[in-house]
């Protein structure tokens, strides 16, 4: 059974910055469940969005909204994988979560990932 757990969400000013961490337990080292690592986010009302992806060979993707200021990144194969967020902006407010899923090569197939953490809150106020 796949576990995702979030860390790190809280409060931040316009122009600052957050770290976000996931980690990931209940995967054998021969799974491909975490092929594909996601940071996706759910404004108020609205469905979760695919914010960043990356991939077991560390190719990662972005949403168009935070390229530029959202930086993903994993520690190794198997290890936590984190959400640097810098100039944050208001619109940024959501409840951030992580995911997984077997989708190596497509990573951005965002309809797609299975594994879910609970969610951490980030609120960015003006």
């Amino acid at each position: 059974q796949v576990q995702l757990a979030e860390s790190g969400g809280g409060s931040a000013e316009s122009g600052g910055s957050l770290r976000l961490s996931c980690v990931a337990s209940g995967i054998a080292s021969s799974d491909s469940s975490e092929h594909c690592m996601g940071w996706f986010r759910r404004a108020p009302g609205d469905n979760p969005e695919g914010v960043a992806s990356i991939d077991k060979t560390g190719r990662t993707t972005y949403a168009d909204s935070v390229k530029g200021r959202f930086t993903i990144s994993r520690d190794g194969d198997m290890g936590p994988v984190y959400l640097q967020m810098d100039s944050l902006k208001p619109e940024d407010t959501g409840v951030y979560y992580c995911a997984a899923a077997d989708l190596y090569p497509d990573c951005d197939r965002w309809n797609e990932y299975n594994y879910w953490g609970q969610g951490t809150q980030v609120t960015v106020s003006s």
